[in-house]
Formats: C-alpha cells, sequence, structure tokens
C-alpha cells in the first residue's frame, strides 16, 4: 500500500480489491447481486432484513414502540442479514434493495408487497402507516423531518469518516482522523445546544427524529462506537447529549430494538432473529447457547 504522504492519483481509478482495509471483501464499484438467494418469509405483516447496526437499530426501535404503543399490525419478523458474509448482494435482498444496503422492509400487510429502504424512508412510512411518532401540526412536523434529514446527511461523516479512517482504515492518517474527528465534535456540538432549549431531538415529543440520531450520537456518547473513541473526543463535555441519550436509551422498546439482529457483545444481548415477542425472553444467543 502507498503511503498518504507520497501518494498521486492515477488519471483514470481502477479497483484494487487488496486496498479495502477491513471492508474490502463487502465494498465494490458496481451494484446487483452476485448470487441468486431468495429471502425467507415469515408470518407477520411486516418482514425486515437487518442487522444490528446504527441504521438496523433506528428500524427495530420503531416496530417495538409501535407494539408498546399497541399497534398489533407492527408485529413483524426481523432476519439477519450478515454484510461481512455478502448476504445483502444475493438476489432476494436486491431486490428489495438495490442499493445492497440494510435495513430493508417488506410491507406484506395489503394486497400487493410495498417494499421500503434506507432507514429514513421506512422510520417515515412506519410513521405515517400508524400515525405514530410524527406530529400532525405543520410546524412540528417540519421540525422533526428538519432533524430527521439531518441524521440522514450527517452521519455519513460520522460513520464513513470519523469511524472508518479513526477505527478500521488500514492505516492511520492524520489528516483525515482530524478532518473528522473535528466535523464530529461539531455535529454533537448542533445536537447538545439543540439539547440544552428542547427535552427531545425535535420538542418536547419523542419522534422518529429521535429514533434516527439516537443510534449513532447517543450511542457515540454512551462509547459504544469505534473502540477508545469517546474519550478521544471528550464526549462528556456535551452534558445535553448525554442527558437525552440516558433517557432515550432507558425506554424498555428502546432496549429491546438494541438487542434485535444483533450479533456482538454479551449474548444476553444478542437477538440473531425475532419472529415473536416471546424471543427476547427465550432466543438471545445466551440461552440458545446454553441450551445447546
Amino acid at each position: 500500500m502507498t503511503s498518504s504522504s507520497d501518494y498521486t492519483p492515477p488519471k483514470i481509478w481502477t479497483w484494487d480489491k487488496e486496498n479495502g482495509g477491513q471492508f474490502a471483501s463487502i465494498n465494490r464499484p458496481i451494484a446487483g447481486p452476485t448470487r441468486e438467494k431468495e429471502l425467507p418469509v415469515g408470518r407477520h405483516p411486516l418482514q425486515l432484513y437487518s442487522l444490528g447496526t446504527p441504521n438496523g437499530v433506528k428500524v427495530t426501535i420503531m416496530l417495538e414502540e409501535l407494539l408498546a404503543l399497541g399497534h398489533s399490525g407492527a408485529e413483524y419478523d426481523a432476519w439477519l442479514i450478515r454484510i461481512g458474509d455478502g448476504d445483502q448482494f444475493g438476489s432476494g435482498f436486491v431486490e428489495v434493495n438495490p442499493n445492497s444496503k440494510i435495513p430493508a422492509l417488506m410491507d406484506r400487510s395489503g394486497e400487493k408487497p410495498v417494499r421500503i429502504f434506507e432507514s429514513g424512508a421506512i422510520l417515515t412510512y412506519l410513521a405515517e402507516k400508524f400515525d405514530a411518532f410524527l406530529p400532525t401540526d405543520p410546524a412540528k412536523r417540519a421540525e422533526c423531518f428538519s432533524w430527521l434529514f439531518w441524521q440522514v446527511g450527517s452521519a455519513p461523516y460520522l460513520g464513513g469518516g470519523f469511524g472508518h479512517f479513526y477505527a478500521y482504515a488500514p492505516t492511520k492518517i492524520e489528516y483525515a482522523i482530524n478532518r473528522f474527528a473535528m466535523e464530529t465534535k461539531r455535529q454533537l456540538d448542533v445536537l447538545d445546544r439543540r439539547l440544552a432549549e428542547s427535552k427531545y431531538i425535535a420538542g418536547d415529543e419523542f419522534t422518529i427524529a429521535d429514533m434516527a440520531i439516537w443510534p449513532w450520537y447517543g450511542g457515540l456518547v454512551k462509547g459504544w462506537m469505534y473502540g477508545d473513541s469517546a474519550e478521544f473526543l471528550q464526549v462528556q463535555e456535551y452534558k445535553h447529549m448525554n442527558r437525552w441519550a440516558d433517557m432515550i436509551g432507558d425506554r424498555p422498546a428502546v432496549k429491546r430494538g438494541r438487542m434485535v439482529n444483533r450479533v456482538s457483545g454479551e449474548p444476553s444481548s444478542q437477538l440473531h432473529e425475532r419472529h415473536d415477542a416471546s424471543d427476547f425472553e427465550t432466543k438471545t444467543q445466551d440461552k440458545l447457547q446454553a441450551a445447546g
């Protein structure tokens, strides 16, 4: 690998499969499926194909919160998509999401199945379908959507920018780490200032804006992401963010949502697939391992 100090881009870029670092096996410059593989379909109206990353957790939190409100139509099957194994490039998954990214949702409650991909679109779809967690007042609704789309536009600087170069890149590049650490701290300051004047992100109500932002930025200030990045970024400085992160994290539905499709951490916190509410009590990895 050429060091960053003496690299000169060629006139025409070519794909170097060996130069991708930790994610070399899942990143490529073309779209479409790599193999034929149908997706499983469970018994519930909503079929989720995902992984317990921040983007996946947004949707499982939403579904668990809807069920907690009594929306039985939000019952769902959550199927595990192992992106490290390339499940997102199977033909069935690409039919649901041509971008080959998790999460992807199929709504089979109507005459024809409806596909929804991109986490922000899924949150909006579910909020409108069940008339929940999205204000109806025009001004409050606009505020909610503004913060939702803030997250959609900002998180790549945190994940693909800071997180990648700080924790995953095959070489440590000072310029890249400094550039994205600065932007990440700026974003944390944006949120901290907002939460100094507002209980929740979009106002006095818990909304899809909180569900979208918490898995990324709440996880960051709680020290769950990118190794020792919490110390590196001095996240304790953002006291309003920490107050909000703890408040959201204490919600029972959020705790459940964070477990679904999770494949790391304590076995008791991992529910690889979710097909029934009882699975949280009987099918976490610690219980499956104990049963042999």
